[in-house]
């Protein structure tokens, strides 16, 4: 009997053993039981639903069945599948009982073989000493005639057979590599690998084969660095040269795919490589074209010489390319590109030199060669712009020679220099001017017979050829150096104009001494110097351009004003100079000796006459301005002199021969006036129709009218003011009291506003003030 069974009968004999109840379960069945009855409820709620008990009753029982069916299935899957775990489990116990057995037979088995494999160790150092030295043995020829091989690499390497040498040198390094193979034993295999005193015995031996790759690698750069040289005479060389770095190349890329085929097995690179002797070619010619280009005239680069400087580099470069391109391109192969690189180097070389020439302390001239060379020349077809070295260049990629901005600062810097320049000129040209001034001669006449002297042609001349040579370099430069040289001429304006008034100054001071007689005539002349700057000025604005017109308008109308300043103050000048000739003949006018001999107004004519020869000298429209002046000032003084009361009429006779004798000069001035060509216009703008004016008022001969003739002068002439009409009155000397108050009263209240366009005549006459005639004596005050 098994024990399950014995467990069972006395489980059966003793007390029955109480069931435990999970709490689960009885909620649950709370649950069931409150459904039941809330449905039982529901349904059965009135008598006469009992009726359906039986079929309601037939039907939970069938549901109930169903349900118990459905767990029995599940259940009884259940347990087939416990069952068939259980088995799987038996069976991984066995198998596992069989391992254990196995591993353990294993073990015993090593711990007896462990005896022989000190054996093992024995015949394996024993097998790698025999291979070293069957290796010796086997290199000793080899290693006896490296040291000759050597000095016989050395003597081709000398003699530059560069091919036999480097065949020699390549026989050589396989000598070492096969050493160093042949002692390292197979790959893969243990303790076969090479000791380090062993490998540094190798490399002392074979120390002359560093040497000579030293030796060999001297000479071949110095054939690739006088390339260009030896492809004219004899190209032998340089062609062994290239087929020694192609077949280092092709070396260095053997080494290295058998180094990444072998990368896990951390094979070692044989000793100097990868060599780049490929990249150290073009490094070589790189280095050769900065040598050869820095010997072309360097010593005199700085100075007048960087002209010549620039043109020795244009020619030494085409000439270098010329030689690239139909001798050294043939003799290298063609993924070289040689002609590009070296274009490339030149291109390089000349980004250096230039931005070291741009930071020295050049002139002017220096710097326009400069900017010329690499905006025109270096472009240009004469140099990289020739159609077969366009496909090669890429100057976008390059860059270019100088910056935008370094452009820029030179061309600031050339602004600076010419501005420099110029100003001395314009200094030394004012000098010489005023020093012409002081001749005893006239000034020079042009061919329109007007007065002129060197000053402006000079100006004129040189910044209309700094203008030309800005422009060969850009129009941007042109517009900086043009407004540079419009603001120099306000300068030297501004100190022309104060040159004119101590030239004036200096003519009133000495004119009771030493009289210059060709002053007038040097002021003419410096009128028609400004009307020729003027035009230079115009003609220079013209220049900028209309896109430019809004940027520099401000810069063209300073120069412009300046102009326009000096000639009103030369013209002023001028009438200074013709008031101070009248005033001798405007002492004696409008006196007793005037109103008894016309001799004063026909001297003041004279006076006027020769002024006005003079003013012919004038280009226009001064010449007209200065005529126009001329008549004004003549009317004004006139009227001032009546201003002043030097004639009062007693009776009608003498303000009739007063009025008579006004309109006379008024006709002898007009008539002169109008033999020179000035007096173009009518009466009612004409400033000598003032005079007659004014006669007819002295000879009107019924004071009470003088109301009406007042109001038709103030029409014509607004800013005449009760002071002028008051001394009116008082040269006539018949004005009752009454009508001077009405009069006066009349011009208090009309005071008429000025019309445009007017120019005043009577604000620049001032009445004198009249003279308070006291009754009672006069006596020191106590």
């Amino acid at each position: 009997m098994s024990d399950g069974d014995k467990n069972g009968q006395d489980n059966h004999g003793d007390a029955p053993v109480p069931v435990e109840v999970w709490p689960e379960l009885e909620r649950a069945e709370c649950l069931a039981r409150g459904a039941a009855l809330k449905w039982a409820s529901g349904v059965f709620c009135r008598p006469e639903h009992l009726e359906r008990l039986g079929q309601y009753r037939k039907r939970e029982s069938q549901r109930t069945a169903s349900i118990h069916s459905r767990l029995k299935s599940v259940v009884q899957s259940y347990l087939e599948g416990v069952d068939w775990g259980l088995g799987q489990l038996r069976e991984a116990r066995a198998e596992l009982r069989e391992v254990s057995h196995d591993l353990h037979k294993a073990d015993l088995e090593s711990r007896k073989n462990s005896e022989e494999v000190t054996t093992l160790e024995t015949l394996r150092e024993i097998s790698v000493s025999h291979r070293q030295l069957l290796a010796a043995v086997s290199n000793l020829p080899r290693l006896y005639k490296v040291r000759s091989m050597v000095l016989e690499t050395e003597r081709l390497v000398e003699s530059r057979r560069l091919l036999e040498a480097h065949a020699r040198l390549m026989e050589l390094e396989r000598w070492q590599d096969e050493v160093l193979q042949q002692l390292q034993g197979p790959r893969g295999l243990p303790g076969t690998r090479l000791t380090s005193e062993d490998e540094e015995l190798v490399r002392n031996y074979f120390s002359g084969v560093g040497r000579l790759v030293d030796a060999l690698a001297k000479e071949l750069w110095a054939v690739v660095g006088s390339g260009l040289s030896l492809a004219c005479q004899n190209p032998t060389l340089f062609v062994s040269a290239v087929r020694i770095v192609e077949r280092e190349e092709a070396l260095d890329q053997m080494f290295l795919e058998e180094r990444r085929s072998t990368s896990g097995q951390n094979t070692p690179m044989p000793p100097g490589r990868p060599r780049c002797w490929r990249d150290r070619f073009f490094k070589v010619m790189e280095e050769a074209v900065s040598a050869r280009f820095r010997s072309v005239s360097y010593l005199h680069t700085r100075g007048p010489g960087l002209a010549s400087h620039l043109s020795a580099l244009q020619h030494c470069i085409m000439g270098d390319l010329s030689t690239v391109r139909h001798f050294l391109e043939q003799c290298v192969p063609s993924h070289y590109r040689l002609t590009r690189a070296y274009l490339r180097f030149c291109h390089q070389f000349l980004q250096n030199h230039l931005g070291l020439v741009s930071g020295w302390e050049l002139e002017g001239g220096e710097i326009f060669a400069v900017l010329n060379w690499v905006l025109h020349i270096y472009n240009s077809s004469e140099m990289m712009g020739e159609p077969a070295l366009v496909v090669e260049l890429d100057i976008d990629d390059m860059g270019p020679l100088i910056s935008q901005e370094g452009l820029e600062q030179l061309q600031n810097k050339y602004v600076q220099k010419v501005r420099k320049s110029v100003s001395e000129w314009m200094h030394k040209a004012l000098e010489v001017e005023l020093t012409d001034w002081q001749r005893d001669q006239e000034p020079d006449i042009d061919h329109e017979g007007c007065y002129h002297t060197s000053l402006p042609t000079i100006i004129a001349q040189m910044l209309e050829e700094n203008a030309r040579v800005a422009l060969m370099i850009s129009e941007s430069l042109r517009d900086q150096t043009i407004q540079m040289g419009l603001y120099e001429m306000e300068n030297l304006l501004s100190r022309f104009r104060d040159a004119i008034i101590a030239f004036g100054k200096e003519h009133r001071r000495d004119s009771a001494i030493n009289s210059n007689k060709f002053y007038l005539h040097y002021l003419l002349a410096c009128i028609n110097n400004c009307i020729i700057l003027k035009t230079s000025t115009e003609s220079l604005q013209q220049q900028l351009g209309s896109f430019h017109s809004n940027r520099y308008s401000r810069i063209s109308l300073g120069p412009l004003a300046a102009l326009d300043r000096a000639v009103r103050k030369a013209c002023r000048l001028v009438m200074d100079h013709l008031l101070f000739e009248l005033q001798p003949h405007l002492q004696e006018l409008l006196s007793r000796t005037w109103l008894d001999q016309g001799e004063v107004t026909q001297n003041m004519c004279g006076v006027l006459e020769r002024h006005c020869e003079f003013y012919n000298r004038v280009r226009q429209p001064c010449r007209q301005r200065l005529k126009e002046e001329c008549q004004w000032l003549t009317v004004v003084e006139y009227v001032r002199t009546l201003m002043q009361k030097r004639v009062v009429c007693k009776n009608s006779d003498e303000r009739n021969q007063l009025a008579q004798r006004m309109t006379q000069d008024t006709q002898q001035l007009r008539d002169h006036l109008q033999s020179m060509e000035t007096d173009g216009t009518t009466d009612e703008v004409n400033p000598t129709a003032l005079i007659t004016a004014l006669a007819d008022i002295i000879s009107l001969k019924d004071p009470n009218m003088l109301i009406l003739m007042i109001s038709e002068l103030v029409s014509k002439y607004p800013d005449i003011s009760e002071e002028h009409v008051s001394v009116l009155m008082d040269v006539r000397g018949d004005v009752p009291k009454d009508v001077r108050k009405s009069v006066l009263d009349f011009l208090e209240q009309s005071a008429p506003p000025l019309p445009q366009g007017y120019r005043p005549i009577f604000t620049e006459i001032l009445v004198p003030s009249s003279r308070i005639q006291f009754c009672l004596p006069t006596a020191k005050c106590t």
